[in-house]
């Protein structure tokens, strides 16, 4: 063998065996993530309905029919507890609440059971967010800060830590994933202070994912568990059906 060529070899194999494998990134957690939850990419274009049950501590159960049509700018949310039945839609541009089937509704009916457009439209975000995880992680305005490895309630997990553009939201996230099979399996929330920004100890909830259920190719969490980060005092837990 050339002893020139001897050399390099040589040369080449401390660099490639003293190299060390690259550090995981946060983005790059996203991205196994979304490769688990969403393969093929549907997501983007999801139209379908899903059936949920809320369980909340000495409360009836409450059961919500929610249809998320993107190609056609569609949400409702029908969500029924005891006798009584809340509709909201935005229909592209236009909105509609009901109580009880009636769009015709007093002042006062509307205050005492929280109709508007625009709680229609938090229903909206909350759910399109919620079962929109973690493809949602890459919506503009989402600022992904870190990435560690940690242990929260006895597990291994990767931390994504996300905070969010002022016109987005204030809260800040962490998100809990899988670090064998990138599943997010849990994702926790605190207040901020609305001067300084910082972080404001006990506040928010964490949610615990168990589960999982497949809807046009997406694997979504079958129940979430709501818990107080102050006290871990369960608040309810959501059952997709």
């Amino acid at each position: 063998m050339n002893l020139k060529f001897t050399w390099i070899l040589a040369g080449f194999l401390i660099i490639v065996l003293g190299c060390e494998p690259a550090e995981e990134k946060a983005e790059d957690v996203i991205l196994k993530s979304i490769a688990f939850h969403d393969p093929s990419g549907q997501w983007k274009t999801f139209s379908d309905t899903l059936d949920i049950v809320l369980t909340t501590p000495d409360q009836p159960e409450r059961l919500s029919e929610v249809i998320m049509d993107f190609p056609g700018d569609y949400f409702s949310l029908n969500s029924a507890r005891d006798s009584i039945t809340k509709t909201f839609i935005i229909d592209k541009n236009e909105c509609v609440v009901k109580l009880n089937g009636s769009s015709e509704i007093s002042s006062a009916e509307a205050k005492n059971n929280n109709l508007s457009c625009d709680m229609a439209q938090m229903y909206k975000n909350y759910y399109e967010y919620l079962y929109g995880l973690p493809m949602k992680l890459q919506d503009k305005g989402a600022n992904i800060e870190s990435l560690e490895k940690v242990t929260f309630l006895d597990k291994e997990y990767f931390k994504v830590h996300v905070t969010y553009d002022k016109k987005v939201g204030s809260d800040i996230w962490n998100f809990y994933f899988n670090p064998e099979t990138y599943a997010l399996e849990a994702y926790q929330f605190f207040k901020s202070d609305s001067t300084s920004g910082d972080k404001i100890p006990g506040s928010g909830e964490y949610i615990l994912l168990d589960g999982l259920k497949e809807i046009r190719g997406i694997k979504m969490p079958k129940s979430r568990k709501w818990f107080y980060n102050s006290n871990d005092k369960i608040l309810g837990t959501d059952i997709l059906q």
